[in-house]
């Protein structure tokens, strides 16, 4: 498979090819062998000024803002259908460049697909509404494309959260500038092609590559570009938060999570342990939505420690590109020990190693981390308070209702929440009372493209998602209509 990659991986900007202005590149390894199999170009403050010019020449002067719906659609549906022809290829890339298992990889390409036909379908349903006020004022809204939005993506499932937010930008009529993750850019080589041929004006899709403090930093400052969509780390966030705040504009932000997974004595503990298993440690537990912290009421934890060791003993840690394979290899060699360096700390501070920890014995090589599980793990201790993002799991048990709700808050975080009891009067309570932007009750991470996902707390702001997407990337404005002669106080008539 590695013979047919790209040596190469440069920009594209105004419907073209190019490299970075000073030529600069930086180097991109896989995570199996830790071996450079490509050269990408380091974008900088030139590149993203030709690709934000690029776009906001698109967006004042090309077709695609002021498209019929029907005719953006059906681009959008366009772009789908070539990212359902290429499903396979951008699984095999996305295991290759991530070491995500090629099973899961296959899931999110068929995801990136029905985001664009999601909002291929919403924009053509969008209403603007209208206000009567009485008998003398008529008000309707005006929806307009916000102009150029760039687009900063995470590396954990870099080609669907990509298309999570080029499917709503475009719909919404916004040229878009996407900046790649630097550690995954490998299957977003594939979206030129596709947008090309879908019919997307030039301008309208650009994508600059490069090292998020410079790159990024550069499409975060730049003048044209008055929405910043990121997904990311807290930190990072915050950095965002602080540049973009001189030119006043609108972000929408996805950041870090340490999720609850709250077990109450009565839930249904064969589902609930298949949801706890499945939500930390798919996607190498490389995922924001991790439910990261399992809180086990005191009766049934060690019932629940014993079969969360037991079956994460038994997961298939192996090769991404392995159809067997549930864990694969963990995506940067600096990832890799910072996550290794949570396990220690676990284990400094005295939390119970119930399962894994280590490197699976016959991996000897690549990023491998056999799924781990803590017990015993008190809220003080760095692994129950720091986002780790791999497959490392803490469990910490709970006495009754109240002290469930005040360990599931005890976090800076608040993105998503898990709750499982038989008792819906018990679940509905636990959810409303939750620091949670995100909340599911007796199930694991479904997701409905309608419903808004973000977070609160350190875990983000804004919404993403169904409408809340579109009145992200779009400025509504209001116009007023007298249908009565307006009866205006007349000021200064005083001795006429």
């Amino acid at each position: 498979m590695t013979s047919d990659l790209p040596g190469r991986l440069d920009h594209f900007i105004a419907g073209a090819w190019s490299p970075s202005a000073d030529g600069a590149t930086f180097a991109v390894a896989d995570p199996v062998g830790n071996r450079v199999y490509a050269q990408v170009a380091a974008g900088g403050p030139a590149d993203v000024d030709r690709a934000a010019r690029a776009a906001h020449c698109a967006f004042t002067d090309g077709p695609w803002p002021a498209m019929a719906a029907r005719q953006r659609a059906r681009v959008l549906n366009r772009i789908a259908d070539g990212i359902a022809r290429r499903g396979a290829r951008i699984a095999e890339l996305e295991t290759f460049d991530t070491g995500l298992p090629v099973t899961q990889a296959h899931g999110q390409a068929e995801r990136a697909a029905e985001n664009f036909r999601f909002f291929a379908d919403m924009i053509v349903t969008a209403h603007e509404d209208a206000f009567r006020t009485g008998t003398s004022q008529l008000g309707y809204v005006i929806r307009k494309p916000a102009g150029p939005a760039g687009l900063i993506t995470p590396w954990n499932t870099p080609f669907m959260l990509e298309t999570w937010k080029l499917a709503p930008s475009l719909a919404a009529g916004c040229p878009v500038i996407l900046k790649p993750a630097e550690w995954s850019p490998l299957s977003a080589s594939l979206l030129p092609e596709i947008m090309t041929e879908a019919g997307v004006p030039d301008g309208v899709f650009n994508m600059v590559h490069g090292i998020g403090e410079v790159a990024g930093a550069a499409l975060v400052t730049h003048p044209l570009v008055p929405r910043i969509s990121f997904t990311g780390e807290t930190s990072t966030g915050q950095a965002i938060m602080a540049a973009a705040a001189p030119g006043l504009k609108g972000l929408s932000m996805e950041l870090g999570g340490k999720s609850p997974c709250v077990v109450f004595a009565d839930a249904d503990l064969d589902a609930a342990t298949d949801s706890a298993l499945f939500g930390v440690f798919s996607l190498n537990g490389e995922r924001c939505t991790a439910g990261s912290r399992i809180l086990a009421e005191r009766s049934v934890y060690d019932a629940l420690v014993s079969r969360l060791a037991d079956r994460a003993e038994r997961i298939r840690t192996g090769p991404p590109s392995d159809p067997a394979t549930e864990v694969g290899a963990l995506i940067h060699p600096d990832h890799y020990h910072r996550v290794l360096s949570y396990v220690q700390s676990g284990l400094d501070e005295g939390a119970r190693l119930v399962a894994g920890g280590r490197r699976p014995a016959h991996l000897p090589s690549g990023n491998y981390l056999a799924p781990t599980v803590f017990a015993d793990v008190r809220p003080e201790m760095r692994i129950f308070r720091e986002e780790i993002f791999g497959p490392v799991v803490c469990v910490t048990p709970f006495e009754d209702e109240a002290d469930a709700i005040r360990l599931a808050n005890d976090t800076r975080y608040g993105l998503a929440a898990y709750i499982w009891t038989r008792d819906l009067r018990r679940g509905h309570r636990v959810a409303a009372a939750v620091d949670a932007g995100m909340l599911w009750l007796n199930s694991h991470n479904v997701r409905d493209l309608r419903t808004p996902f973000g977070g609160v707390k350190a875990s983000g702001l804004g919404r993403e998602g169904g409408q809340h997407s579109l009145d992200f990337y779009t400025d509504s404005r209001i116009v007023h209509v007298a249908l009565e002669d307006a009866r205006v106080p007349r000021f200064g008539t005083e001795g006429t």
